[in-house]
């Protein structure tokens, strides 16, 4: 018997390739379907069975391509009602694979449908629990996702039915049983999980707050609920496509790697009305880019911020990379549903610029820079922190404004086209993503801090406020 983890980080999202015998099964794999394909040939085994924990909302799965191209069965849970042939199976169904079994159990909370996969060795012992989006490590799934789909859901009700999921499904089970949840820490399905991404059911009794049994069930409802942020925006169009189904990613990828010279890129922008958006690194972007393009780099949690920032699926793309990136570009979009990029700028940014076309910059200054006006102007100075509320909170610089990127359009009415902001996040990644937004929208003066907070921090010549928990009074 083979168990092995997919994690693929920058989704922070975990698939699961199980052989046996010849016989395998995949679950809850990505959209591109090649990679398991090829790992289940390595092993001379035929993918029997793709297992789905649910209809999930921060990505779209590939089950049903996964399929289609090798004649899996897709499994759902109880109440699943996709719209593409799959086996909805019952509670405690058994599903056999080579000398092994796989016991669904139905844990509806993060949804209704939610399933976890409960893995019986050759010699009959429950070795480990794929749990989906029902458990995580430290932490388990948000149950108010559900309601954006469903409406007369709420997210008290979904918070119930995971608590009796979590006490009479997953708790009784042996403490040795190794948890392998769909999610690991960055994943916006949870508030607090975990970097582990597997643990022993035994220890997560002991450190997983939602697995304290002293809590009652109100107690555990108020518990669960308490600190949630709105999700993304794309997160309930995913849902829909992973239940009704979606265009295969082969045509998907053929369709967002056309090349097109300078001219078509130029007519394309004008005639589609797309969404140019440059893929390259913050600090080659801020040198030169094309005027009204949005940066997003490849290089962080690329496909998540696509999905915050850009609210239409259907948005057309032109996208502008480095030569090469351009299909991992489309496919780390369509990861997430966003099937409508229409093609790239052949040459990239250097072709446009030997074109003599218009171009843009983002002035930046480093931490040391910054430090000294700060030092002598911070009255005068607007400093824009676009982390998120939490990360300002806990430490930040003495007279900024906290505006997180991911509600960065809740602000524009607040920038004046002619003042000068200067912006920073942790590292620079998301600061340059907020100017390029905010140069689209016509605010002129714009100065990103190299290197972020934490630069600006090292220098030690900038004031740091830090929150300080207030002491309780008895």
């Amino acid at each position: 018997m083979k168990v092995e983890q997919i994690y693929t980080g920058c989704l922070a999202e975990a698939a699961y390739y199980i052989e046996s015998e010849g016989e395998a099964v995949v679950i809850d794999p990505l959209r591109e379907s090649q990679p398991y394909i090829e790992r289940a040939a390595r092993d001379n085994a035929k993918i029997k069975y793709v297992f789905e924990t649910h209809f999930h909302a921060d990505f779209v799965s590939g089950h049903i391509d996964l399929a289609q191209k090798t004649g899996a069965t897709i499994v759902f849970g109880p109440t699943a009602k996709p719209s593409y042939e799959a086996y909805i199976a019952q509670d405690n169904d058994e599903f056999q694979i080579g000398k092994v079994r796989i016991r669904l159990l139905h844990t509806p909370g993060h949804t209704l449908e939610s399933s976890c996969y409960l893995l019986i060795d050759e010699h009959g012992e429950e070795v480990a629990l794929f749990s989906g989006d029902t458990l995580f490590i430290n932490d388990v799934g948000r149950p108010d996702l559900a309601q954006h789909v469903i409406a007369d859901l709420t997210q008290e009700k979904l918070a119930s039915y995971l608590f009796d999921s979590l006490r009479n499904k997953i708790m009784p089970l042996n403490d040795n049983i190794i948890i392998y949840p769909n999610h690991g820490a960055g994943s916006a399905c949870g508030k607090n999980m975990s970097k582990e991404t597997t643990d022993t059911l035994g220890h997560q009794k002991k450190v997983n707050y939602a697995l304290d049994t002293s809590l009652t069930k109100e107690q555990f409802i108020k518990e669960v609920l308490t600190g949630l942020v709105p999700p993304p925006g794309y997160f309930p169009f995913n849902v829909l496509m992973n239940l009704r189904g979606y265009e295969s990613l082969d045509k998907v990828i053929d369709r967002g790697t056309r090349a097109l010279s300078v001219l078509e890129f130029e007519v394309a922008m004008h005639e589609t009305e797309a969404l140019v958006l440059d893929v390259r690194k913050a600090e080659t972007f801020a040198k030169g880019f094309v005027p009204g393009a949005i940066n997003i780099g490849l290089e962080g949690q690329f496909a998540t911020w696509v999905g915050t920032l850009i609210p239409d699926l259907k948005q057309p793309i032109l996208l502008i990379s480095d030569t090469g990136k351009e299909e991992e570009a489309v496919l780390r979009m369509a990861r997430v549903g966003y099937d409508n990029c229409i093609g790239f700028l052949k040459g990239g940014f250097e072709a446009w610029k030997q074109a003599d076309k218009e171009t843009d910059k983002i002035e930046t200054i480093s931490a040391e820079t910054f430090a000294e006006l700060w030092k002598n102007h911070k009255k005068e100075l607007d400093v824009i922190d676009v982390r998120k509320k939490s990360e300002h909170d806990a430490e930040h610089i003495i007279g900024s404004e906290n505006m997180p990127l991911d509600f960065l359009n809740n602000y524009m009415a607040q920038f004046k086209p002619d003042k000068i902001y200067y912006l920073h996040c942790a590292g620079g990644y998301r600061s340059m993503i907020a100017a390029s937004i905010l140069k689209a929208r016509g605010v002129k003066h714009l100065i990103d801090v190299t290197g972020g907070f934490s630069a600006i921090k090292a220098t030690n010549k900038v004031g740091i406020s830090e929150y300080i928990c207030p002491t309780t009074l008895l």
